[in-house]
């Protein structure tokens, strides 16, 4: 019988590397020791001005494709998941399958921030097992400097460009990806929030450039400065708390699932820049830290 299989993953980052230290010369309020104690980062890519995200992913697919053994032409469903894509319209998808010349291929975007690789994953999973696809190529893509405001250190230290690719297929035999859980609580929107350039705010002007609407925020920008920070870290340890609860329920779904004891999974890559919350759930379900 034939499972839905990674035949061929690929990955790119920037050249330009955006240490701590250089945060603490361009004036922000932080310092490298804050910053590494906080979320374990001490460096993130940031991409040139005239590279866009489908040109990461672009990098990234051509190496998994490589992987994989096989070309563009033989993808018949490109699936970028992304909220920095290239332009509104078209998507990034689209210029994705340009820049291969893969015009045989249909394609999307998804839209599902940090959690947006495995809602591709999800999908293309769906499409291969119904047969409406043969070969899919799922590329998760972000340039996240564009949308991070350097003088809100609560924020920008976290966010970096780059993508990642893979490779699916159906195979008797191979890399199987075993199952996807997704789920969605959209009723908490405005504590992760950038609402500039959507339906919702005005179009782009001066006076929405002003506000800071373009920036990706957890702040809501008509808050006070005090009552701002009191929210911000309100914020703060509430989505931990919820994060740390579900990303929790998530390991063990997906074990319960495959029937797998989640104490002798060897290795778990969580996508959340916060090294407090990978310590919270590895101290919850009695895993050593060094399995993150």
């Amino acid at each position: 019988m034939k499972s839905v299989c990674i035949v061929g993953t690929g990955s790119h980052l920037p050249p330009n590397a955006l240490s701590n230290k250089d945060l603490e010369q361009m004036g922000l309020d932080t310092d490298d020791e804050w910053i590494v104690q906080r979320t374990g980062i001490r460096e993130r890519r940031v991409a040139a001005p005239d590279v866009c995200t489908s040109d990461l992913a672009l990098e990234a697919s051509r190496k998994a494709l490589e992987m994989a053994g096989i070309t563009a032409k033989d993808v018949d469903l490109i699936i970028v998941a992304t909220i920095t894509p290239d332009t509104c319209c078209p998507a990034a998808a689209n210029w994705l399958q340009a820049k291969l010349d893969a015009p045989q291929a249909v394609t999307f975007d998804i839209t599902a921030a940090c959690s947006g690789f495995i809602f591709g994953l999800n999908a293309a999973e769906q499409y291969l097992k119904t047969g409406a696809s043969r070969t899919v190529l799922v590329a998760a893509s972000e340039v996240m400097s564009r949308t991070v405001n350097w003088k809100d250190r609560s924020s920008c230290i976290l966010w970096g460009d780059g993508a990642g690719a893979s490779v699916l297929t159906l195979r008797e035999e191979g890399h199987r990806l075993y199952s996807t859980h997704i789920h969605t609580d959209g009723a908490n929107g405005q504590d992760l929030l950038l609402p500039g350039g959507g339906s919702r705010t005005t179009p782009i002007s001066h006076e929405s450039v002003d506000k800071g609407l373009h920036y990706l925020t957890m702040i809501e920008a008509n808050l006070s400065f005090r009552v701002a920070v009191r929210h911000f870290i309100g914020a703060i340890k509430e989505a931990a708390a919820v994060a740390v609860r579900h990303f929790i329920g998530a390991i063990k779904e997906a074990a319960a699932h495959n029937r797998i004891p989640v104490s002798v999974i060897d290795w778990f890559i969580p996508h959340q820049a916060n090294l407090r919350m990978f310590q919270a759930v590895a101290k919850s379900l009695n895993i050593p830290m060094e399995r993150f």
